[in-house]
């Protein structure tokens, strides 16, 4: 099996709550790494993280915006322990990144959404090749229902515009008239809704 070499976070975007910044910091006590948890004046965060060796260290800034911690990351680790704790932590706390995972001939690229894995990629001097791509199966079984719902309610509404106006040609009393004008209004106005 190839050695990884390196791991290289782009643009990974974790924003926490109070209470999920604690769940956080207590998730990286778990994960035996020597950790600083600095408190700036401005309610700003950061966290210092060393592999047990203290080869290697990443920092992690927590900026406050509108009541949640936000941080954005780029680095390159190659000590494991760090790579797994911020994998770990990226799919714990829902967060968003693409993750590149290098090896000698070839470098995997991950894209998490939401803590989920959503494509991984295959990049080597041969190309690149979609390796795994996540499909929203249950969702696009949802709107296929969904959209076959609206066409046979636009069918039905159609059949009653029909019969409203047949009604209508038929009809001369203006009271009448004046009562399906006001029904055919409402069908079409939902009819325009539907097709939308």
């Amino acid at each position: 099996m190839a050695k990884r070499l390196a791991t290289e976070y782009v643009n990974a975007k974790l924003q926490l709550n109070q209470e999920e910044m604690t769940k956080f910091i207590a998730f990286m006590e778990d994960q035996q790494l020597r950790m600083q948890v600095l408190v700036l004046d401005n309610g700003n965060q950061e966290l210092l993280l060393h592999d047990i060796a203290g080869r290697e260290e990443v920092r992690l800034t927590f900026e406050r915006r509108q009541g949640y911690y936000v941080c954005e990351l780029s680095c390159r680790l190659v000590e494991p322990k760090l790579t797994n704790a911020l994998r770990k932590a990226v799919t714990a706390f829902r967060g968003n990144a693409i993750v590149n995972r290098i090896y000698s001939h070839y470098t995997m690229i991950y894209h998490y959404r939401n803590g989920a894995v959503q494509k991984i990629v295959e990049s080597s001097e041969a190309g690149e090749r979609i390796v795994f791509e996540h499909k929203d199966t249950l969702g696009q079984l949802e709107r296929v229902f969904r959209s076959r719902l609206i066409e046979r309610e636009i069918g039905l509404i159609g059949g009653a515009v029909n019969e409203l106006l047949d009604l209508r040609n038929q009809t001369t009393d203006r009271a009448e008239i004046a009562t399906i004008d006001q029904r055919l209004t409402e069908l079409t106005h939902k009819l325009f809704v539907l097709e939308a």
